[in-house]
């Protein structure tokens, strides 16, 4: 910085050729100016000056530096101005990261109607089903369905997500409805396959024990949790789907939950970023946003009554 400050009452003096008139511009005075640029000429080994009792003006070496480093300077200065004006604009570019069913059918409307009230801010969403690194992925903001992310993160659990059992009519009237977890046993059952392990995920219910974890014998498993629900969708298999995925097609009919008595909550969307005194307005301003919007949603976490009545459809 004092560099930076060397620089600049040289260009203002060299501008003015005057010490007396560059002090005054900068609410300093002639001496304070002079030493600026003493020190400034005994760091680069030139003199920038030609210098009289009346007056000055710049030698060779002292013109050429102006010609360079004023542009350069300018350019600083309005990176500055651009820097500092970012912690009260809302605008520039916002990264997200969220897992496939939450981005697309979570964070997408949200995006959009965000951008509909701040059209100068972008979004680039990076679509990870693992845990992001923050800093390593240059994520400003990251979205988590499962369990709260346990790094050194802020997290805020946004609403409860569900893992409901339901199938289609079609499946029901074939097979008919499970009434406790023995019967599992007895039907086409779906399974999502993690990445890494290659095995199919125990489904997990909600019993006075606690939570309970069943391994099913799946006649079909998906990496991809909506391919899952796609499956159950022909149906042909009995699913226990999450919330995110299966609310609307719940509420639309093509779906039926069973099993009410047994429903998981246990597992939430979270909302996580670094914690940063300084953060970007644009930033600040869309985590208010979504946790406005999400906060204890009801519209990826069906009510108890909700369900009860599109059970009642069997």
């Amino acid at each position: 910085m004092d560099e930076f400050k060397s620089i600049s009452t040289f260009i203002l003096a060299a501008e003015l050729l005057s010490f007396r008139a560059a002090a005054e511009a900068q609410s300093s005075t002639p001496q304070a100016v002079s030493k600026a640029v003493q020190q400034l000429e005994r760091t680069l080994g030139v003199r920038l000056f030609h210098r009289t009792t009346r007056k000055i003006s710049l030698t060779d070496e002292g013109a050429r530096l102006l010609k360079s480093a004023k542009p350069n300077l300018d350019g600083l200065r309005n990176a500055l101005a651009q820097a500092r004006n970012a912690v009260s604009d809302v605008e520039g570019l916002i990264r997200l990261s969220a897992a496939g069913a939450v981005g697309r059918r979570v964070l997408m409307p949200l995006i959009m109607e965000f951008q509909a009230r701040h059209p100068l801010v972008h979004f680039d969403l990076i679509v990870d089903d693992g845990f992001t690194d923050l800093v390593a992925e240059r994520i400003d903001v990251g979205f988590r369905a499962g369990n709260q992310p346990d790094a050194q993160v802020v997290a805020r659990r946004l609403f409860d997500i569900q893992l409901i059992v339901c199938a289609t009519s079609e499946y029901l009237r074939a097979y008919g409805a499970p009434r406790n977890l023995i019967d599992l046993s007895n039907h086409r059952c779906s399974g999502y396959r993690q990445r890494g392990n290659g095995r199919a995920m125990a489904w997990e219910f909600k019993t006075a024990g606690g939570e309970k974890f069943v391994d099913v014998s799946p006649v079909l498993t998906s990496s991809d949790s909506e391919t899952e629900m796609h499956a159950v969708l022909s149906g042909k298999v009995l699913g226990q789907i999450d919330s995110i995925n299966a609310a609307a097609a719940l509420r639309a009919g093509e779906l039926i939950p069973v099993m009410l008595n047994t429903l998981s909550e246990r597992m939430g969307l979270y909302i996580y970023y670094a914690q940063r005194a300084d953060m970007p307005a644009r930033i600040r301003t869309f985590i208010d946003f979504a946790i406005e919007k999400l906060l204890e949603s009801k519209e990826f976490c069906l009510p108890q009554q909700e369900l009860k009545h599109l059970a009642s459809r069997i």
